[in-house]
């Protein structure tokens, strides 16, 4: 039986599975990567270091049951979507630290809707363009050096598939490529057109010259150097991480919907091969193309502090030893008496869209201890998620009384419990909670012509509400009080 292979390139970690085609994981491997934090707002990564660690984890993968890369058929890519780096042609060497999507260096001043209608995106710190844009004013000539044609820009599918197929070792045959969903998050690709868009280049000032050709999601990118990880191993699948999330979850019908538990917390709902306008909030994007089809799109609300507020408490405040412990904490209290965290560390998401809000906590006493602070951050987590919900019901025009879900803080059972007591709906995680990496390797075998449909392994868990309305309200109430709290402290 073949092997299909997926890297999910994330904000703090970069895995490797492999899996069979009938979805069973036989192999996996992780490396966390270090968050650079060198300002107020800033946040950065080293793309060699990721690069680094995509080579280990596929060593790793590959040795834990003896898999010969050869067995490998098809290789799938998803990765942090807004995340930029900008290198030299010539050598593969970065010229700055790629700058992550949570980053809010480049928040603009402007109105924040002039290229909503082409683009999806609004014009704020999110979308990779003006992040690339940045770069190019700020390292001394760049920006000549890219209107020249040496410098490369890409988001992080690219700059792996660049190193994938030969990078600076072999650069007649490496490939400067990027597909739908990626490119739709820099605020440079028209979403009708799929192309990049010579006014938005010009007016954000990114040169064309140094952005990857886009490709559909499925289909047949390039073959790895022969020198190197899953070398001949054909790319047949590259998605952004939230859209291959939902192509895991198989969210392929209109109105199918998903909310990930990562680092962030995002919202994808499937429109069909529709543009769907938002009027609450939302996004709009590319969910996933076929090569030879249409494209099919997305509304999508982006919350940027999911689980990286339970790695706050763990690595900054030494709340925690672990992340596991904010369930072990978190359990042993009735509820947060009255504590309210709000972690508005980049500004407020969806379908806010507040760059002012910073982050607060509220209602703290005496009688606080850590358990109260762990529950407040889980109901955080999960309120957050209800206004992006509520949000996306008003522009869908539908009820969502079944949320599909995934992601590492799902394993968190107590965290799905309050989810589902906070939206009064069904909350439903699959039996493989990492359903971006799967979503990857679907897309995979799928491009390869392994498969025809998202790989499943196993049953589905389930919660139901379990509170009545009065308490939810009191918990909404609390929680809109310490967000207005937020607004206007930066």
């Amino acid at each position: 039986m073949p092997y299909i292979a997926a890297i999910d390139q994330g904000t703090t970690s970069t895995r490797v599975v492999i899996t069979t085609t009938d979805g069973r994981v036989v192999s996996q491997a992780q490396f966390e990567h270090e968050q650079i934090m060198p300002r107020q707002g800033w946040v950065e990564h080293d793309p060699v270091e990721i690069w680094r660690n995509t080579r280990r984890a596929v060593a790793a993968a590959v040795a834990e049951k003896d898999i010969s890369e050869s067995d490998v058929a098809a290789l799938g890519i998803t990765n942090q979507r807004e995340t930029a780096v900008v290198w030299e042609k010539d050598t593969g060497t970065p010229i700055y630290n790629a700058i992550v999507w949570q980053d809010t260096r480049t928040n603009h001043d402007g109105d924040p809707a002039r290229y909503l209608d082409k683009t999806g995106l609004l014009h704020n710190s999110y979308p990779a363009g003006p992040k690339w844009a940045w770069i190019l004013d700020n390292v001394e000539g760049a920006r000549e050096r890219a209107e020249r044609g040496e410098l490369l820009a890409g988001t992080m599918d690219t700059w792996l598939m660049w190193n994938l197929t030969g990078g600076a070792k072999d650069p007649g045959n490496a490939v400067h490529l990027t597909d739908v969903t990626n490119a739709s998050r820099t605020l440079l690709m028209d979403l009708d057109t799929l192309d990049w868009d010579d006014e938005l280049c010009a007016e954000i000032g990114v040169p064309r010259v140094m952005l990857p050709e886009i490709r559909a999601s499925i289909g047949e990118f390039a073959r790895g150097r022969q020198r190197g990880p899953f070398a001949g191993t054909p790319i047949t699948g590259v998605l952004g991480d939230q859209q291959a999330a939902l192509f895991g979850q198989g969210c392929l019908s209109e109105g199918d919907a998903k909310m990930t538990y990562g680092t962030g917390l995002f919202m994808l709902l499937n429109t069909g091969q529709r543009r769907q306008s938002s009027e609450h909030g939302m996004l709009t994007t590319v969910a996933y193309q076929c090569e030879g089809e249409r494209p099919v799109y997305a509304l999508e609300g982006s919350v940027a502090v999911g689980g990286s507020l339970i790695q706050w408490l763990r690595d900054q405040m030494g709340i925690l030893r672990t992340a596991a412990q904010s369930e072990e904490l978190a359990v042993q209290v009735p509820d947060s008496a009255g504590v309210v965290i709000v972690p508005a560390f980049s500004g407020l998401f969806a379908p806010r869209w507040r760059p002012d809000a910073r982050g607060v906590i509220t209602g703290l006493t005496r009688f606080v201890d850590k358990r109260h602070i762990a529950r407040a951050a889980l109901e955080a987590t999960c309120l957050q998620t209800r206004e992006v919900v509520r949000a996306m019901e008003q522009d869908a025009r539908t009820e969502i009384a079944e949320l599909r879900v995934d992601g590492g803080m799902t394993s968190n059972a107590l965290l799905m419990q309050m989810q589902a007591d906070i939206l009064g709906a069904r909350v439903v995680r699959p039996a493989f909670i990492e359903t971006t990496v799967m979503g990857a390797a679907s897309a995979a075998g799928i491009g390869a012509k392994l498969i025809d449909a998202p790989l499943t392994s196993g049953e589905p868990t389930t919660w139901d509400s379990k509170i009545a309305g009065p308490e939810r309200d009191r918990l909404v109430a609390a929680w809109e009080d310490a967000v207005a709290r937020s607004y206007d402290l930066g």
